[in-house]
């Protein structure tokens, strides 16, 4: 199966310094036709109609997230744009945002006009704050047309770069770094569409979430959700990294196979496993590639590591809970603790100074941080874990035999 451009249809064919050329291509008509013809809430039920999800990772259904922010009251509200992307393995928004920022403005102001709000953010990861010049130009571009206006009102964005921390990809985490405060995640609910940024009702999407919003709009909720799975609606963006020949972003319509996008467009051979959905993603061995790509199978936000056969499996999983120990934010003892109990033993056999019991104590920890943890980062640590006991138990054999 070929790719399908959604999300991508304008990279590589529009200037991202230039707010004509992606007029040319259509550019706005879907938020003209949403402030001509629509009201809020049939923009919210075409969003619902289309079957999007958040595409950060969590799969949340996006129209009723903005449902419950449009309903939650408050004297104002917010847009947050998540460009953190701190995932391993994951360079997908940066590659959107790099060639096409006017569907991201388009997107956020009308989810905008569908929730009521009249001010936005992105939010950038540290290591990104090159592209603060190239967004604040096309933010200005899009001004100076005129199309920064919801209702006769102006809506504002502004950029905000935070400090490289991995738990600010987590939403409450970024509101604390927003206020000005260490990125933590919070006590949850309430939750962000009735009280989150400031303590008023704020929606959070990532970047690609919210470039879908105008193809949505321009073609209709019900073209949309006829793409997919029934419980995956329209196309996934991936970056594909590791042991391949052609790495990359690639754009597939959803319950399309992982062996097609590593093997058919990324061109890697010799293949043990893949990790989908960055360091804290599944393992999939060689022989279970053929699973599609979806919500209900195996997703996480688009990172895709491909691990050949010379690869050692315990030496990738204490470097990935060795990234975990440092990442962690210290607010909960699952994670705090468990990370760092994770990688000391991981390392020891690695060394081939583990004893058998050691695979039952991983087996124990992943199972209490999985269910404990406060947050995303916690819970799904344990994943390589647990995935990789479960398909390569014999290479942990082989450690501590030796």
């Amino acid at each position: 199966m070929p790719q399908k451009l959604l999300v991508l249809r304008n990279c590589g064919l529009i200037d991202p310094h230039d707010v004509d050329s992606y007029l040319a291509r259509g550019g706005f008509e879907a938020l003209r036709r949403v402030q001509s013809s629509m009201t809020p809430a049939q923009v919210i039920e075409e969003v619902k109609r289309s079957g999007l999800r958040g595409r950060g990772g969590g799969g949340f259904p996006t129209g009723l997230k903005w449902e419950q922010t449009a309903q939650s009251p408050g004297e104002r509200k917010y847009i947050i744009c998540n460009a953190s992307e701190g995932e391993v393995g994951a360079f997908k928004d940066r590659y959107i945002l790099e060639r096409d920022p006017f569907s991201l403005i388009e997107g956020m102001v009308i989810a905008g006009y569908a929730v009521g709000a009249h001010q936005a953010y992105v939010y950038l990861r540290s290591e990104y704050a090159y592209l603060v010049s190239l967004l604040m130009d096309a933010i200005g571009r899009v001004e100076q047309k005129g199309l920064l206006d919801i209702a006769g009102h102006p809506f504002e964005i502004e950029l905000r770069v935070g400090a490289g921390g991995y738990v600010c990809g987590e939403e409450t985490a970024m509101m604390e770094s927003l206020e000005g405060r260490r990125g933590e995640p919070r006590v949850r609910p309430p939750f962000p569409p009735s009280q989150g940024l400031l303590g008023f009702p704020t929606l959070i999407n990532n970047v690609e979430t919210l470039m879908n919003i105008p193809w949505i709009v321009a073609n209709g909720g019900d073209r949309f959700s006829a793409m997919g799975t029934p419980q995956s609606k329209g196309t996934k963006v991936f970056s594909v990294s590791g042991d391949v020949k052609r790495p990359g972003v690639y754009e597939l319509e959803l319950g399309s196979s992982l062996r097609e996008l590593v093997e058919e467009l990324a061109l890697a051979r010799d293949i043990k496993m893949v990790q989908v959905g960055g360091a804290s993603g599944r393992i999939v061995p060689a022989d279970k590639m053929d699973v599609s790509l979806s919500y209900e199978t195996v997703l996480g936000p688009g990172p895709v590591i491909v691990f050949d056969r010379s690869r050692d499996v315990v030496d990738m999983v204490w470097r990935t809970m060795e990234f975990f120990a440092e990442e962690s934010c210290g607010k909960c003892a699952p994670c705090r603790e468990g990370t760092q109990a994770m990688m000391e033993t991981l390392v020891r056999i690695a060394d081939g100074k583990g004893v058998r019991k050691d695979l039952k104590s991983l087996e124990e920890l992943s199972n209490a941080m999985m269910l404990t943890s406060s947050c995303g980062l916690g819970q799904a640590a344990p994943f390589p874990v647990v995935d990789s006991l479960r398909y390569f138990s014999h290479e942990y054999e082989a450690h501590i035999s030796a």
